[in-house]
């Protein structure tokens, strides 16, 4: 956290007393002059006082004080990077909204991936933009092609600058357009992104999302992320276990680790995914649990048994996401995934055997350039023999700037109808029918869609619906299964079963900040929440503590002007001496 400069005077005094002239008056001519002055009363509504004074006006352009909404699309490292954004505006004094419509600002942050992700971002561009709501932009898509049209004119915020977002809303707040793209680099070498012990506002405060690092080794020919996260910088294995720690101090039950490619974690600054995880189970408390992301083959082949281990650990969920994208080597040749289907069958073969009911989640791209129905029937082979519980089919989208958006396209409606034809054989086979009548204990951390149930899940990562009792939110507990469907099982509670709590502290309230440093409470006046539960006091003693720090970079920069300045008159005065001389 960069520390702000601190205000101080521009001149040393030797005493106090050198500042007072003869022509003044001296503390007793003061004191005299007071008993003739009769102070006059004047009456005022104190209450509506006090309710300026604590709510400023909605359009006012002090930064600090604004309404703001932010909308997050993609991935799990996404949305982590939005939870940090809103931790950190909330602690300056911004009220984070749910109710678009009531907002100052919107913050949008996007995900590059599909086209039909880009034109959600750009369509909420437009509404933004229709509405007179100011905006920022953030995510792959400025980032990896920030000169687009529609971008033209708006903030934007890179997606390893997000620890000066508010920087870039309170200069936009001021009307101002603000371009932050830049790379964190320490010594000249690429950095993991910003600092992992900012303040954040978790989505659901059960679950905390780490990303271990941002990038990846790849060059997929299809991919445009790899545009706006560049190559491999992973985070030292020190700084991953010390947000760990802080996070189950926070009432955290369950992490997950995220980035653009978990199993290629380390390789840049010497160290593996295993040293990491290793590090990682010794400070999970009983009862919590760790999800791994996604691993591309190449990078966990060397790993397996290490992997295998881990994955049998108590605090560890027996799953793992390893993408396939299609099972013809010569469509993955075209994508530069640089392994073939034997090495993906070897991995999940591996992990099949040494962790006994381990579930295998993967991905399968349709219709990828030079797709041949026979390239696509080896895909759909791959998935009937599997089965594989959790699957993500996706019709392949040219991406702008990639290489596979150059070479000829598969028609459209060939493309829809092989995804549809997956889609058909994934619903054709339910994984957990055979589970019913099991026994299980599950982590209940969130609730249903539909609100009807609350959302559990088993050692496997499975999903089990539990009955809403708010006594079971954030705890283990054992039930009977009764039910199953296609993503789901239902779990009745073992009566008399004790209810394990796994978290060691009190989970934070929904919206409350997490991770507020000292420095950060001191500087800010320790605004706690982004809701409007946050006191009236607190709240004028963060707008003090704004002041004071915008009185500080005003200071900060008449002080590099007037340098300026007299460098400017040093070098006049220089070419007029040589001149006359």
């Amino acid at each position: 956290m960069k520390k702000m400069p601190s205000a101080s005077c521009d001149a040393l005094l030797d005493d106090i007393e050198d500042i007072v002239s003869q022509q003044d008056s001296k503390p007793q001519d003061r004191h005299f002059a007071r008993k003739h002055i009769v102070p006059k009363v004047r009456r005022r509504n104190t209450q509506k006082y006090l309710q300026e004074e604590d709510s400023p006006p909605s359009d006012s352009t002090i930064p600090g004080i604004q309404k703001i909404w932010i909308r997050t699309w993609g991935c799990s490292h996404n949305n982590s990077d939005g939870e940090y954004m809103a931790g950190q505006l909330a602690a300056y004094g911004y009220k984070i909204t749910e109710n678009a419509s009531d907002a100052d600002l919107w913050l949008l942050n996007s995900c590059t991936v599909k086209n039909p992700a880009e034109d959600h971002f750009r369509n909420s561009i437009k509404k933004a933009q229709e509405e007179n709501k100011k905006v920022v932009l953030a995510g792959c898509v400025p980032q990896a092609q920030p000169r687009q049209d529609y971008l033209q004119g708006l903030s934007v915020i890179g997606v390893q600058q997000i620890d000066r977002v508010v920087e870039v809303v309170e200069e936009t707040i001021k009307g101002h357009s603000v371009r932050l793209l830049g790379q964190k680099k320490d010594n000249g070498k690429r950095l993991g992104g910003a600092p992992l012990d900012l303040p954040k506002i978790r989505k659901n405060p059960l679950i905390e999302i780490i990303s271990v690092n941002t990038g990846c080794l790849n060059a997929c020919t299809y991919c445009k992320t790899k545009h706006a996260r560049g190559n491999l910088a992973s985070y030292p294995i020190d700084e991953l276990v010390d947000r760990a720690k802080q996070s189950f101090q926070e009432g955290v039950c369950e992490i997950w680790l995220t980035s653009e490619d978990t199993g290629a974690y380390g390789r840049d600054i010497g160290t593996n995914l295993p040293a990491l995880l290793w590090k990682l189970v010794e400070v999970i408390p009983e009862g919590a649990m760790l999800r791994l992301g996604m691993t591309n083959p190449p990078y966990i082949l060397e790993h397996l048994e290490e992997m295998a281990k881990i994955l049998n650990h108590p605090r560890v969920y027996a799953f793992l996401h390893i993408p396939v994208q299609s099972a013809s080597d010569a469509v993955l040749m075209g994508m530069k995934r640089e392994y073939c289907l034997a090495d993906f069958r070897r991995v999940v073969d591996f992990l099949k055997e040494k962790v006994p009911g381990i579930t295998i989640a993967t991905d399968v791209i349709c219709g990828f350039p030079g797709e041949t129905d026979q390239d696509f029937q080896e895909t759909v082979k791959l998935v009937e023999e599997y089965k594989f519980p959790s699957l993500f089919i996706n019709q392949f989208y040219p991406r702008p700037g990639t290489p596979a958006a150059k070479l000829e396209q598969v028609p459209a409606q060939v493309k829809k109808q092989r995804t549809k034809d997956l889609s058909r054989v994934f619903h054709s086979y339910s994984p957990y029918d055979h589970k019913i009548g099991e026994r299980q204990q599950v982590l209940v951390t969130e609730e249903s869609f539909d609100s009807k149930f609350y959302v559990a899940h088993n050692r496997f990562y499975e999903q089990v619906l539990v009955p809403k009792n708010p006594t079971f939110m954030g705890k283990m507990v054992e039930v009977d299964i009764y039910e199953s469907g296609k993503h789901f099982m239902k779990g009745q509670p073992v009566a008399d079963a004790r209810i394990h709590t796994p978290s060691i502290s009190k989970p934070l309230a929904k919206g409350e900040v997490s991770g507020l440093t000292e420095e950060f409470r001191n500087r800010l006046g320790n605004p706690l929440s982004s809701g409007s539960h946050i006191p009236a006091t607190t709240q004028r003693a963060s707008a003090r503590s704004r002041l004071a720090l915008q009185l500080q970079r005003l200071r900060r920069d008449s002080a590099l002007m007037m340098s300026v300045g007299l460098a400017l008159f040093a070098l006049l005065l220089a070419f007029f001496v040589k001149v006359y001389n």
